[in-house]
């Protein structure tokens, strides 16, 4: 099954996470399908998602892809429309 789910980057007490689709056995900074956008935690309080490709999303749910609830919760916040 595949997920959108965070993938973990950056520094130590500097985190950058980027949005992937991944096959949900893969670890979590293992091997993803595609990357779909970046989530930076530290930045401006309107600018903590970056880059996030909305039809790339809404094309892996058509195909049946789940999101996690942090991904979910977060584009809930930022009012992204899927």
């Amino acid at each position: 099954m595949v997920v959108i789910r965070l993938q973990r980057g950056g520094r130590t007490h500097s985190p950058v996470y980027t949005i992937v689709a991944a096959d949900k056995r893969k670890a979590r900074n293992g091997r993803f399908l595609e990357r779909l956008g970046q989530y930076d935690p530290q930045g401006a309080e309107g600018d903590v998602l970056k880059n996030v490709k909305t039809d790339a999303i809404k094309a892996w749910m058509d195909k049946g892809a789940a999101l996690s609830d942090t991904v979910r919760t977060l584009l809930k916040q930022a009012k992204v429309e899927l």
